[in-house]
């Protein structure tokens, strides 16, 4: 999921063939350890957001107000949190310790992903993904790696669920694209409600009944109100659903009573 500046960035990067190998190892050893770590714009995604307020055991709207800087992808409106950097020298990550990241077993896709970007596009048999190597001159991780392949290194830093929750939002994002058309104001605020704040989302849905005007089975009804981790995975599906059938009238996996 990228916006046309990333797009464009990823273009200027050597792109592996289909089969072609890289080696990397990041650990406490390398030279740079850390050293990425710092002055980064890093886009969160709904996922990041979800693991993120629950490992830190804070409410959305305390995470996003403390942790991101909010902004909105340009082409299609829907909002673009950027995780915060540190005030003072070098605009650390707020979540890096000598010892390395403080939140390593929920750390937000882009990192897992690194030292490669991902760019995708809808394709007729699912989503379509092309890999790039993002090798910056401090880092030393290429010196003596292991030898992997996209997906070996994206099965190692347990990247599956991160994907496949990001490649859902790409596609609402790719249809709000094809009609040239930005989110208007109400719809991106609402879509920040349903993507981002699971906590939130759950009183919208109460207060309204939005239950009541959908077809939505008892088990996921339940899975959505759930408060917890699986919970608010599950409020981010149904935030997807509920907000394409919103936009569009319309839904593959929502349909209105």
């Amino acid at each position: 999921m990228h916006d046309d500046a990333s797009r464009e960035f990823l273009d200027t990067l050597p792109e592996l063939k289909p089969g072609e190998t890289f080696c990397f190892d990041c650990h406490p050893g390398v030279p740079c350890f850390n050293h990425c770590c710092a002055e980064l714009t890093l886009p969160l995604t709904p996922y990041d957001v979800v693991r993120l307020r629950r490992h830190l055991g804070l409410g959305s709207e305390e995470f996003l107000g403390s942790f991101a800087t909010m902004r909105s992808f340009p082409d299609t409106g829907f909002p673009l949190p950027l995780l915060r950097m540190l005030e003072g020298p070098g605009e650390p990550c707020p979540f890096v310790t000598p010892a390395g990241c403080s939140i390593y077993e929920d750390r937000p896709g882009a990192c897992r992903c690194y030292p490669l970007g991902r760019g995708t596009k809808m394709a007729k048999d699912g989503v379509a993904e092309r890999f790039f190597v993002v090798r910056e001159p401090h880092c030393h991780g290429f010196d003596q790696g292991t030898e992997r392949t996209p997906a070996a290194w994206f099965e190692n830093q347990e990247l599956a669920a991160y994907n496949a929750a990001n490649d859902r939002y790409m596609r609402l994002m790719a249809l709000v694209r094809g009609t040239g058309k930005p989110l208007e104001a109400r719809l991106a605020t609402m879509s920040v409600l349903c993507l981002y704040q699971p906590d939130k989302f759950r009183e919208l849905i109460a207060n309204m009944r939005i239950f009541e005007h959908v077809s939505v089975d008892a088990a996921r009804q339940a899975a959505v109100m759930e408060d917890s981790l699986a919970g608010d995975i599950a409020a981010l599906d149904f935030g997807l659903d509920w907000l394409e059938l919103v936009i569009f009238g319309q839904c593959p996996g929502l349909a209105r009573k």
